[in-house]
């Protein structure tokens, strides 16, 4: 799953108003900010094998440590005691937390069975990804869905708030579709274009979030 995990991210700021929209994205995606780093390094690995499922033509052979439950509740309670100090809300900890779980959760619904419960673990997975438009109807309805809660949780000050946000919308929404097209030409394609697109998406966030107030 891509922009339906962008889509929880968006939702999440109205029980986390103090905290930067950049860092709901990050909680969200925490899995495949992690991945690409231990991919690189040899820790995790993966495939390209087109037709081993219908939307990717990834094939997911070991993930343990980004993507297993286990390590992910225990990367959503650093990560979200973090966010927690920095902004000094103890309830923020629990948003963030359940952000990053919630990445398996999706990922369970969309992947084959590959998704390790714990490092070593048995692996689930309902599939959803066999179908391209099954998929593409319950990402987009997420996601607009939580563009919208974001929208009613914030205004704009400014024209950044209002232009940059919506240019955002639109380019999440181009690069979900676009990675509809040729599989990629190799594991270090992975790599930087998950690194950069990463950068990214996350200073974008954090922009645009910056020039928005939270609605009283």
């Amino acid at each position: 799953m891509f922009i339906g995990h962008f889509a929880l991210g968006f939702a999440a700021k109205r029980a986390a108003p103090r905290l930067s929209l950049a860092a709901l994205f990050a909680a969200a995606q925490l899995a495949d900010l992690i991945w690409p780093f231990l991919l690189a390094a040899g820790v995790e690995q993966v495939r390209i094998q087109p037709g081993i499922t219908a939307f990717t033509p990834l094939d997911f052979i070991s993930y343990p440590y980004s993507h297993s439950l286990l390590a992910l509740v225990l990367w959503g309670l650093l990560f979200g005691g973090a966010c927690a100090v920095v902004v000094r809300d103890r309830r923020v900890m629990l948003v963030v937390a359940a952000l990053v779980v919630s990445h398996w959760v999706l990922d369970w619904i969309t992947h084959r069975p590959d998704m390790p419960l714990y490092p070593g673990g048995p692996k689930a997975g309902l599939g959803l990804w066999n179908s391209i438009p099954g998929t593409i109807a319950v990402e987009v309805a997420m996601f607009a869905v939580g563009v919208w809660m974001y929208a009613q949780a914030t205004r704009p000050r400014d024209a950044i708030g209002r232009r940059a946000f919506a240019a955002f919308v639109g380019f999440l929404l181009a690069a979900y579709f676009g990675s509809m097209g040729p599989p990629p030409p190799g594991i270090a394609a992975i790599v930087v274009a998950a690194i950069a697109g990463a950068a990214v998406i996350l200073v974008w966030a954090w922009w645009f979030d910056r020039h928005r107030v939270p609605e009283a």
